[in-house]
């Protein structure tokens, strides 16, 4: 849209929920690159709108708190954009993460590294072992929240997400508490969940409204 419609992004700021630690910036499997990959390069985002954790920052612990600032500085976050780790995590918040957390420094658990050892030569070692990660609380603090994921894979996290009792073993959970999120999932990762026929109701219904103005 931005390339065919104009779309202007030039008033827009980001922030990456996570970074690997221990990797330079123009890595090929940082976010720094992926970012600019898949989204900086295509559109018209100021340089100094792009906030990333920085993967080799030597003061983590100022620098995260930097970090923080600079998102209350900036407004906050109105919508926040979040995928789901097999066992629930959200960010690289890993499952016991506290749920008022902030930005900080996590170990990364060993479900995950094998879930991203595809992008480093499906090596498990070669997967950066920590990472800088928005916090739970940090998060939770957007003015929406969107969770998206598709796939079998995903489906046992869904359902204890959207269905599951609220606990640190599935930081997604929390969701439940964000006045605000919405959840945008295939029917492969919706197959573990117990109402899926209501909330199919519940959007048609939704759009029945919104078609009628309301």
């Amino acid at each position: 849209m931005h390339k065919t419609e104009g779309l202007d992004f030039s008033s827009v700021t980001t922030f990456n929920l996570d970074e690997y630690v221990g990797i330079p910036p123009n890595h090929p499997h940082s976010y720094h690159t992926f970012m600019a990959t898949y989204f900086f390069n295509a559109v018209n985002i100021p340089t100094e709108n792009r906030h990333i954790p920085q993967s080799t920052a030597v003061a983590h612990e100022e620098f995260c708190e930097q970090y923080e600032a600079a998102i209350v500085n900036a407004g906050g976050i109105d919508i926040q954009v979040l995928g789901i780790g097999i066992d629930g995590h959200i960010g690289f918040n890993e499952p016991s993460s506290s749920l008022g957390s902030r930005t900080r420094i996590k170990t990364l658990a060993q479900s995950t590294l094998k879930a991203n050892a595809s992008h480093f030569g499906g090596t498990v070692n070669a997967v950066p072992k920590m990472a800088i990660t928005m916090g739970v609380g940090t998060i939770m603090e957007a003015k929406q929240c969107l969770l998206l994921a598709n796939g079998e894979s995903k489906a046992e996290a869904i359902a204890h997400a959207v269905e599951g009792p609220i606990t640190a073993e599935v930081p997604a959970s929390v969701l439940q508490m964000h006045p605000r999120t919405v959840v945008i999932i295939d029917e492969a990762a919706a197959a573990q969940l117990k109402r899926v026929d209501y909330y199919k109701q519940v959007y048609a219904n939704k759009q029945k409204l919104l078609s009628q103005g309301h």
